[in-house]
C-alpha cells in the first residue's frame, strides 16, 4: 500500500474516533420535529390552546412509549397497539382529556388505565402528582420502569383494579379514565374531592362510547358530554357500585 493511501486511512480512522457518527442525535432531532408537527396540526390545529397542556405535549417523547415496531407512527393521528390487547390513545384525545380537567400545578390526579404510561407523563408535566392504576401487571411494570427512567418521580404506578380506585390516596382533585366502563364507578366518585373533575368514556364495550366530564358538587356529579370515542373496555369487579352519567344531573 502506498504511503499516501495509508495516511488517508489513518486520518479517516482518526476523524471517526474524534468525531463519531451522529445517528442518535439525528434521530432525536427528527422526533423533536415530528412531535412539534403533531402539536401544531393535531392539537393547536383543532383548537386546543391551554399553554401548559401544549407545553407538555411538546415535551413528552411519545415514541418511547410505543413498541419499537410502531415508533415510526408514534406521532401520527391515531391510536397504536401497545400489547396485551391495549392501545395508546391518539395524541389529540390525550391532550383533550388533560385540558378538560383544568389542572392546577398542585393538583393530585388519579389515572385509571396506565397502559404505556404516556398519559401519566403528560399529566405529570401539568399537575402536582399522578397516581395511576393498571390491571395488567406486565404493562404496569413496563410503564413504571420507563417513567422512572425518564425522571417522573411524582408518578406512582399501582397494579390493581382501577374500578376500585386508590382509596389510600384519596381524595383526588381530578381523575382521568382511559378505558370505558358501562357506567361511572361509584367508588371513583367517592374518592373525588368536592369540586373535583373527572373525564371518562362511558358505554358498551366494542361500540361507540361517550366521553363525559363530571364535576363533583355536593356529593353528586354534574355531567356534560364531550364527544363520541372508542376506548378499550374497563376490566372491573362486577359487584362494585356505579352511577349513571345523566347529563345535567
Amino acid at each position: 500500500m502506498q504511503k499516501t493511501a495509508v495516511a488517508h486511512l489513518f486520518l479517516s480512522m482518526l476523524f471517526l474516533a474524534v468525531f463519531p457518527l451522529a445517528a442518535p442525535a439525528e434521530e432525536s432531532v427528527d422526533t423533536d420535529r415530528l412531535r412539534n408537527e403533531m402539536v401544531e396540526t393535531q392539537i393547536l390545529g383543532r383548537g386546543l390552546t391551554q399553554p401548559r397542556v401544549i407545553e407538555a405535549m411538546r415535551k413528552v417523547p411519545r415514541h418511547l412509549f410505543v413498541p419499537e415496531s410502531w415508533r415510526a407512527q408514534a406521532y401520527e393521528d391515531h391510536p397504536l397497539p401497545i400489547g396485551m390487547g391495549q392501545t395508546i390513545s391518539q395524541p389529540f384525545i390525550v391532550a383533550f382529556m388533560a385540558a378538560a380537567l383544568d389542572l392546577k400545578p398542585d393538583d393530585k390526579v388519579l389515572e385509571v388505565g396506565t397502559g404505556s404510561g404516556y398519559a401519566a407523563a403528560v399529566l405529570a408535566e401539568i399537575a402536582g402528582s399522578v397516581y395511576t392504576i393498571e390491571i395488567l401487571e406486565p404493562l404496569a411494570e413496563k410503564a413504571r420502569v420507563l417513567l422512572a427512567e425518564l425522571g417522573y418521580e411524582r408518578v406512582y404506578v399501582k397494579t390493581g383494579d382501577g374500578y376500585l380506585g386508590w382509596p389510600e390516596e384519596a381524595p383526588f382533585d381530578a381523575m382521568i379514565v382511559s378505558c370505558a366502563p358501562d357506567k361511572i364507578p361509584g367508588t371513583l366518585l367517592e374518592q373525588l374531592a368536592e369540586g373535583g373533575r373527572i373525564i371518562i368514556p362511558v358505554g358498551e364495550a366494542g361500540g361507540v362510547q361517550k366521553l363525559v366530564k363530571g364535576i363533583r358538587q355536593q356529593g353528586r356529579l354534574s355531567i356534560t358530554e364531550a364527544m363520541n370515542v372508542r376506548f378499550v373496555p374497563m376490566i372491573h369487579a362486577p359487584a362494585a357500585p356505579s352511577v349513571s352519567p345523566s347529563v345535567g344531573e
